[in-house]
């Protein structure tokens, strides 16, 4: 059998009808091509439980790193917090099978490389970290992730504090921040400190009023002119970063917009609108 594709699909948020109408699109073949996620594949959207039911039978032929959407999932089912009704989560919380599937999500890391030059994480690159040093933070969080008390973690997991990154952070802070860069980030400060009051779509000069810029605007001296970042999360870009080097799969469609695969092969989009 000749060697399948790969593909990079943007956020799914549940909702299973445009996963599949996506990968109908581009005839995904379960047996021989490859799916990875950038991440949120549960929550407000119609039906996360065919959605992680699907993405597990693809077995070896599936990979993604966590969002906060998962991260959230994975505290919702431990009791540290309550879902709410817009995650749409109650079909998956009643499901017999959601212990098998929360021990198989919560084996994924935060930050991956899909090859030698390609960042995958949820939010971003910070721009203080080298795509090794972010894959190295990642596997921090991993490592408790995939412990069987995990769950103290993730008691300890929210808030925003700190803000900025030392390299001396320890401990729960630590933790925390390489959490929220990896899930959370999308604007930063000019010192790269978090700003988590803006969720909207970049407009320079606004932002540079604001003091605030894009993640991906930073310059960032520990990453090559070769290397990219592929993400997600920040469906108000709609995927334009103004940049070959950052590439923006959440377009949205959970929120009425499309659903985007990337082909690793050929570096072609495909979409399906919602």
């Amino acid at each position: 059998m000749s060697q399948g594709t790969t593909y990079v699909i943007g956020d799914i948020q549940g909702c299973y009808d445009g996963l599949r109408r996506a990968l109908d699109k581009v005839k995904f073949d379960e047996s021989n091509d490859k799916l990875i996620a950038v991440g949120d594949l549960v929550a407000r959207g119609e039906d996360s439980l065919s959605t992680l039911r699907f993405l597990k039978s693809l077995g070896s032929n599936f990979s993604s790193v966590l969002g906060n959407h998962d991260l959230h999932l994975l505290a919702v089912v431990n009791g540290i917090r309550r879902a709410k009704k817009s995650d749409k989560l109650d079909t998956l919380l009643n499901a017999p099978d959601l212990s098998d599937l929360i021990d198989w999500l919560r084996q994924f890391p935060l930050a991956t490389k899909i090859d030698e030059n390609t960042l995958m994480v949820h939010a971003g690159l910070y721009p203080k970290w080298s795509i090794n040093e972010c894959v190295s933070y990642s596997d921090e969080v991993s490592d408790i992730l995939k412990s069987d008390n995990y769950a103290s973690f993730l008691s300890n997991m929210y808030g925003n504090e700190p803000d900025c990154w030392s390299d001396s952070l320890t401990g729960e802070r630590r933790l925390r921040f390489i959490v929220n860069a990896c899930t959370r980030m999308r604007f930063i400060q000019a010192d790269c400190t978090l700003d988590f009051d803006n969720k909207s779509t970049p407009c320079p000069a606004s932002d540079a009023e604001r003091g605030i810029y894009p993640w991906f605007a930073a310059s960032n001296p520990k990453l090559a002119d070769d290397q990219r970042v592929v993400f997600g999360h920040w469906a108000a870009l709609s995927g334009q970063t103004n940049s070959n080097q950052f590439v923006g799969l959440d377009t949205g469609y959970v929120w009425g917009q499309s659903m985007t695969l990337l082909n690793l092969n050929t570096s072609s989009l495909v979409s399906v609108s919602a």
